[in-house]
């Protein structure tokens, strides 16, 4: 099921101006990835950010994004230059078409059962052409970012009608094990009441993800710590992970 903060159009729209490009490391470590490549699937999309980024500055090949919420694909959906495709790795069959498969935004995270996150990471394997990538982040579970989601860690915007929507984050306690619930509401003057969405995320640590990995038949080619990829560290915030097929 799609969290309520991709999936109510209100809220979707309000995606770009709380997580939009200035604010985000990742997607600038990723777009030279994607202007590098010619046939590029981009897992969890959203609203589509990087991929349109990537084509304005000048890829010509194969660009698809792939995510389930049809509220956050509409606005990708301005770009239409760009394959969009509302669904899942699982029901999506694609067979060697891709010379990289990036998920940003922590998406991979969202991949919480065993059972999902093996069909999804094999799955890409199998989008991948022989000398295919797979890059993707999730946070480093021994940095325990989840303690900074707090209320007091509210940020505010301005939303297309010029009202100031809070977002605010609470965690579910205590956190055990590699599962990390959460709230996540917004409120404005504007609006009768608050909108809150529920969310769960996993935390898998290095050892982990190269398991998962390698289940799927990919390896580890690269793994940074943070954007400027300095190495990973216990103290990383990020596990920034790029794989391929295993020969």
């Amino acid at each position: 099921m799609v969290d309520r903060l991709f999936a109510e159009p209100e809220l979707a729209a309000l995606y770009d101006a709380f997580c939009g490009w200035d604010g985000r490391d990742d997607l600038e470590f990723y777009l030279p990835l994607v202007l590098r490549a010619g046939r590029v699937l981009d897992v969890g999309c959203g609203t589509g950010m990087l991929l349109c980024r990537a084509r304005q500055e000048g890829h010509a090949g194969r660009l698809c994004g792939l995510d389930p919420a049809a509220a956050m694909l509409a606005i990708a959906r301005a770009q239409p230059d760009i394959q969009w495709i509302e669904g899942d790795l699982a029901t999506a069959g694609f067979d060697e078409e891709f010379d990289l498969v990036v998920m940003t935004g922590h998406a991979f995270q969202v991949l919480t059962g065993d059972a999902e996150l093996g069909t999804a990471v094999a799955a890409i394997a199998r989008a991948l052409a022989g000398n295919g990538l797979f890059a993707f982040e999730t946070r480093n579970p021994l940095a325990r970012g989840w303690e900074r989601w707090t209320p007091a860690c509210a940020v505010d915007v301005t939303d297309a009608a010029g009202h100031v929507v809070r977002q605010s984050h609470q965690v579910e306690l205590p956190v055990t094990g590699e599962l990390v619930s959460f709230t996540s509401t917004y409120s404005s003057p504007a609006w009768e009441g608050p909108r809150i969405s529920h969310s769960t995320l996993r935390f898998l640590g290095a050892d982990a993800l190269t398991a998962v990995l390698a289940a799927a038949g990919l390896v580890v080619g690269a793994q940074y710590g943070d954007w400027d990829r300095q190495p990973l560290s216990s103290a990383s915030p990020e596990i920034i992970t790029i794989a391929r097929k295993a020969r």
